[in-house]
């Protein structure tokens, strides 16, 4: 189930929705160029991280390991996202996305326990 389309579409989804949580509480900060800096700066630095710490063969993705990363890691790096786009949002005053997000979240991971199991022991 975790490597079903439509749950990589799904897990896609989520990972815009959390770049866009930390671009959005960039843009709330204070200062042009502090506004700037973080409302770009914060969500690349996520997505880079995203995308090079893999496990190898993980069958969700690609199967390349860019920095060969063990399955915990890479499990905690995701949930380590997700939480500072809900905790970002919150501070943002926004209650209700933080909610829909968690939602979200909980969701894609019941869906994915084959995957959490597979991340766990690699």
């Amino acid at each position: 189930m975790g490597s079903h389309p439509l749950n990589l579409a799904w897990r896609f989804l989520l990972e815009l929705l959390s770049l866009g949580a930390m671009g959005y509480w960039g843009w709330t900060q204070h200062g042009e160029t502090t506004r700037w800096l973080w409302a770009i700066g914060l969500p690349v630095v996520a997505a880079v991280l995203w995308g090079i710490f893999a496990v190898p063969n993980d069958p969700s993705r690609s199967g390349q390991a860019p920095i060969p990363t063990p399955g915990v890691i890479r499990l905690l790096l995701e949930l380590a996202v997700f939480a500072t786009a809900a905790t970002l949002l919150n501070l943002s005053q926004r209650p209700f996305l933080v909610l829909i997000l968690g939602i979200m979240v909980v969701l894609h991971y019941a869906l994915s326990y084959d995957r959490i199991l597979w991340l766990w022991r690699h």
